[in-house]
């Protein structure tokens, strides 16, 4: 009787097994040419992004190229404690986050200002006119703009020290002085990424039925009320995706920008988390301790993506799953 009820059992879920395997493969027979197109994609993140996280185990390593990664000596946590323990760990952790939360503070609510700003604009010329000129430093690269910083700062010949002089003032050297250093990384970053992050934007509000606001015109609503009961709700899920990505992004800092903007006198401002990786990890050919301190990075910012994603999905319905 046991083996009766055994094969009686086993017989459904035998034919549910064998139904879904056929009914999976009638949908890869169907839809082929999708699974080809997705193919590359696949590929390029497993070897890309996956694959290269064989490597994270360096972190816990003393390793040495000669001996490779298996032969390498395992010491646990010791690099992390070493990492914790380093003069530099609080100095380096204030600058990251410091800089970090002044760049999302500054530089996330401007791309949404702009956008409303040129959704308002009625003259259709002069509305693709100011889109020019806003994207266009963009399309700048970070060595080209970092360049010019150099040029227009400078304390002998740059632009904006003329003017300070015209003015009566004594000139600045601004690059050499770290008070100065995180209000031009940012401020750079917002000359040149505003325009181009409007966009997301712009693309929500261009889905606004235009039958909403030419009611709210004949019930008399001003352009300042139509903005705020119109076009920032339809942006609103749009503006929180944005916001879940930033703060899960935020422990990683421009890393050339940083870089190309840090020297000897301002480096007790300019020194975060990427460049004191580079620091260690490449100049100093310590390639565990980097690993490790790139590794506790991106664990802090998985925390932080994931924290607030579950906020956002508690206090609204948006949110990254």
């Amino acid at each position: 009787m046991a083996t009766i009820e055994q094969h009686t059992r086993k017989g459904p879920a035998l034919k549910t097994g064998r139904g879904r395997k056929r009914k999976w493969g009638t949908q890869l027979a169907r839809s082929w040419q999708l699974y080809v197109l997705l193919a590359p994609t696949l590929l390029y993140f497993l070897i890309f992004k996956y694959y290269p996280m064989y490597g994270l185990q360096i972190a816990f390593r003393d390793y040495l190229p000669g001996l490779g990664i298996w032969g390498s000596e395992w010491v646990g946590w010791h690099h992390f404690v070493r990492f914790f323990q380093s003069y530099q760990f609080w100095e380096i952790m204030e600058n990251t986050l410091v800089l970090s939360i002044y760049e999302l503070a500054v530089g996330f609510p401007l791309p949404i200002v702009l956008a409303l700003m040129l959704n308002m604009l009625i003259s259709h010329k002069y509305k693709r006119f100011i889109q020019t000129v806003v994207y266009a430093p963009h399309f700048i690269s970070v060595v080209v703009m970092v360049g010019i910083l150099f040029v227009f700062l400078s304390p002998s010949s740059g632009l904006i020290n003329h003017f300070i002089v015209l003015f009566g003032g004594s000139p600045i050297n601004f690059m050499a002085s770290p008070e100065w250093f995180k209000t031009l990384y940012v401020f750079s970053g917002v000359w040149q990424g505003t325009g181009f992050a409007a966009i997301i934007y712009l693309a929500a509000l261009a889905g606004v039925d235009p039958s909403l606001h030419e009611a709210a015109v004949m019930d008399g609503a001003s352009k300042f009320k139509r903005v705020l009961h119109i076009d920032i709700p339809a942006i609103l899920p749009v503006s929180v995706i944005m916001l879940i990505l930033a703060l899960g992004n935020l422990m990683n800092m421009g890393f050339e920008k940083a870089l190309l903007m840090q020297t000897p006198l301002n480096k007790e401002s300019s020194n975060i988390i990427a460049t004191y990786v580079y620091e260690v990890g490449i100049q100093q050919a310590q390639y565990s301790f980097g690993t490790a301190v790139g590794l506790f990075n991106s664990i802090i910012n998985l925390i932080l993506l994931v924290t607030v994603n579950q906020i956002a999905r508690r206090v609204s319905d948006n949110s990254l799953w």
